[in-house]
């Protein structure tokens, strides 16, 4: 039986130095919350060859964390309501610690993704968690510096990912960008409970959606197995696949039905009733997905067929927070002056540009080519989620807010898995593709292929070894080709986006103040 809510107390703003640790304690767990969704990408050949798996298999790493995560993210408002919200973000940080050790220890690649999977689930509470907590801290005249400390640590956390990732697998060994979320924990939890365990929410009996949670647990699990074992099984030539297509589709037409018509539903999907909400929600979670896709086939490509090691592709994917550094705290400034709807178009625009660049790459592109679109990267971010959140929550009571922003950050995560499966199946379909195309022009009519046999001939390899040459060329051209098309049709789905920001009513003066304080 659910018990009423207790009236709301809005405890104090925090003064000096406890501000200060307060913010350096909320903005390190988010940190160390965000990092852990980008440090394994440049590390996923090593860890799949030290546990004998495909690096394909190995992809499985990061998308156990996010569907995990996506998972839990929409329960932080029930949660919070039963435990509290300092109970809940100081067992969420806790809990991140234990699977971050048990992810280090892991014997095997199954074992592994289960504690990521633990870990990602974990992980759902912290970020919306340290936000709010991150507000309650400041005065409200100064919420907006406080949305701008928060976004920093967004911002610096992708950028140093990659990096940390490759410099730790090349000089000492995988496990351990697992393990230095350790300290960090200890530091952020120590100082957290000090400062916030006196100043607790209220806490209520409400019922949970149990129905509701075991359907989104069962649909979206078996949308992103279908997504991940497609390629290896064959797509729909496998009974496998087509099974969980099947339970991935009645799911959730099953929990669409329920969570329309359950009093307590553990999702609120009366919010997509809103123009704003729903324009503005799908926009960010395609483009993401797009992105968060991108962001995983540039080091793969890198790291498999030019030769990068995981510290190179790291120092290449590094870069793409500077100038998001730079320019976020102008569009936090900004955004309630300025139209949201043309920063997000503006965002999407320079992401095409970015994609384009990236799509003209070929296998003699140096370095210098290769990271300057990772850099004009840095604007895209910078103009793209502070408007778009703005857009989402736009017009929305306080009370809403935190709904609303657990449902948005919901499909975000989830594109951003399905972006993961998806990129990559697309890659070696097309490389595939490529392939059977190239091999067709090894022929005795070919001048270039009779020229390259009689070269590497000519250097003493057997009939044998040329043979192997001339196909690992073929293969490393195909997948150039492949990645090629991937970016360009990213590009483009960028670009035919803007439509759907625009479909967002414009906004009214002082919403972007309240969708500040809601956006996790």
């Amino acid at each position: 039986m659910a018990t009423a809510a207790p009236a709301y107390i809005a405890h104090p703003p925090l003064e000096g130095s406890a501000r200060v640790w307060g913010t350096v304690a909320l903005s390190a767990a988010t940190f160390m919350n965000v990092l852990d969704s980008s440090i394994a990408n440049v590390s996923l050949p090593a860890i799949s060859g030290d546990l004998g798996v495909s690096t394909t298999q190995g992809t499985w790493v990061i998308t156990s964390f996010a569907v995990a995560n996506a998972i839990a993210v929409p329960l932080t408002g029930f949660m919070t309501q039963r435990f509290g919200q300092v109970r809940l973000f100081m067992a969420s940080v806790i809990l991140f610690m234990v699977a971050s050790l048990l992810c280090g220890l892991a014997p095997n690649m199954t074992t592994l993704i289960a504690f990521r999977a633990l870990q990602g689930f974990v992980a759902g509470p912290m970020i919306p968690l340290s936000q709010t907590l991150l507000l309650s801290s400041y005065p409200r005249a100064k919420a907006g510096l406080a949305m701008a400390m928060w976004s920093m640590t967004t911002l610096v956390a992708p950028v140093m990912g990659p990096l940390l990732g490759g410099w730790i697998t090349d000089n000492i060994s995988w496990p351990w960008i697992f393990y230095i979320n350790i300290p960090v924990g200890i530091v952020a939890a120590a100082i957290t409970w000090a400062l916030y365990h006196k100043r607790e929410s209220n806490t209520h009996k409400v019922p949970i959606d149990a129905i509701g949670l075991a359907l989104l647990v069962l649909w979206v699990g078996s949308l992103q197995l279908m997504l991940d074992k497609g390629k290896e099984l064959d797509w729909f030539h496998s009974a496998e696949i087509v099974t969980m297509a099947v339970v991935a589709v009645i799911g959730f037409a099953f929990f669409l039905v329920w969570e329309l018509t359950d009093k307590h539903p553990v999702v609120d999907l009366s919010l997509f009733k809103r123009r704003n909400f729903w324009s503005g929600a799908v926009a960010t979670a395609i483009a993401y997905g797009l992105f968060f896709g991108n962001v995983v086939l540039l080091p793969l490509w890198l790291q498999q067929w030019m030769g990068y090691t995981a510290t190179q592709a790291g120092m290449i994917m590094a870069p793409v927070g500077l100038l998001a550094i730079f320019f976020s705290p102008v569009v936090g400034l900004t955004v309630s002056k300025i139209d949201p709807r043309r920063y997000a178009t503006f965002s999407f625009l320079v992401f095409a540009l970015v994609l384009w660049m990236r799509s003209n790459f070929n296998t003699q592109a140096d370095f210098v080519t290769i990271i300057i679109p990772t850099i004009i990267q840095g604007i895209a971010m910078a103009f793209f989620f502070i408007p778009l959140v703005t857009i989402t929550l736009s017009g929305l009571t306080p009370d809403r807010i935190p709904a609303a922003s657990g449902l948005s950050n919901f499909l975000r995560i989830t594109a951003g898995a399905m972006g993961t499966s998806i990129a990559t199946t697309l890659w070696e379909n097309r490389a595939a593709m490529h392939h059977a195309q190239l091999v067709e022009s090894v022929n005795p009519g070919n001048s270039a292929a009779n020229a390259a046999i009689s070269g590497l001939s000519g250097s003493g390899f057997s009939a044998e070894q040329v043979l192997g040459q001339i196909n690992r060329l073929v293969d490393q051209q195909s997948f150039m080709l492949a990645t090629n098309d991937i970016f360009y049709a990213s590009a483009v789905l960028f670009l035919l986006l803007i439509p759907l920001v625009w479909l967002a009513r414009p906004q009214k003066g002082g919403s972007g103040g309240d969708a500040a304080a809601g956006a996790h």
